[in-house]
């Protein structure tokens, strides 16, 4: 059972992790060096998309805009620009114009002008995702230090909650199914027992019965038997 608890419980831990790192928002430092318009006909990698235009038609070839930027280093950062619209996750963005305009005025100042870009989602190339832009806010340089303090505060939140719904569950287990499991338990053990009882008591009715049986016939035909034996 202990192993049958670890296999059950890392598979659910790692889903729920990798959830809450998809979905929770992350923030990057980059420069943004321009924005883009492609016609994308979105398959199989549709989970990973998030809604089109509120108010526009939702199907799955449309253009989408995409911010380009680069990491300090000089490694490229590509976002989509996206509205969530009242879908999930919850971010509730219905302003990827205004963003796109945002990110174009950006693009144009000097290359000093750093940002700090808020975005949820993976991007990974192989099929080919992208990771999808919340907001944009200038920041001071490419090593400022930006505090997680909705993911901070969310954590401690789900923690709490898991907690209490762990402590909730131990407090019915012990109150309300351990005595239905005691009670089983011992009626198992007087059942047994009671059985065992019955069983020496109906062994002994059978012994007795055979005895009587036996003195029935004996007196019946043993003594019938004997005369004949003396007759001869």
């Amino acid at each position: 059972m202990k192993y049958l608890k670890w296999i059950i419980a890392i598979p659910l831990v790692l889903l729920v992790v990798l959830f809450a790192h998809y979905t929770l928002p992350s923030r990057d430092i980059v420069r943004i060096v321009g924005t883009d318009v492609k016609r994308m006909d979105i398959g199989s990698s549709s989970l990973f998309w998030a809604a089109p235009d509120a108010g526009t038609n939702n199907n799955w070839t449309r253009d989408v805009r995409f911010i380009n930027t680069v990491w300090p280093d000089g490694e490229p950062r590509v976002y989509r620009n996206e509205d969530t619209d009242w879908g999930w996750p919850p971010y509730f963005k219905f302003d990827s114009s205004n963003i796109t305009a945002q990110a174009q005025d950006l693009a144009k100042k000097p290359d000093d002008v750093w940002v700090a870009v808020t975005h949820y989602g993976w991007r990974i190339k192989l099929f080919t995702i992208f990771p999808n832009a919340i907001s944009i806010q200038q920041v001071s340089g490419p090593d400022v230090f930006l505090v997680p303090w909705f993911n901070i505060i969310f954590l401690l939140v789900l923690l709490a909650i898991a907690y209490l719904v762990f402590r909730g569950i131990r407090a019915f287990k012990r109150t309300r199914i351990d005595p239905v499991v005691a009670d089983i338990d011992e009626f198992m053990d007087d059942f047994g027992e009671n059985a065992g009882e019955v069983h020496a008591e109906a062994h002994k009715r059978a012994s007795a019965a055979g005895s009587g049986f036996r003195r029935w016939f004996r007196r019946w035909f043993g003594s019938s038997g004997k005369s004949d034996r003396k007759s001869r």
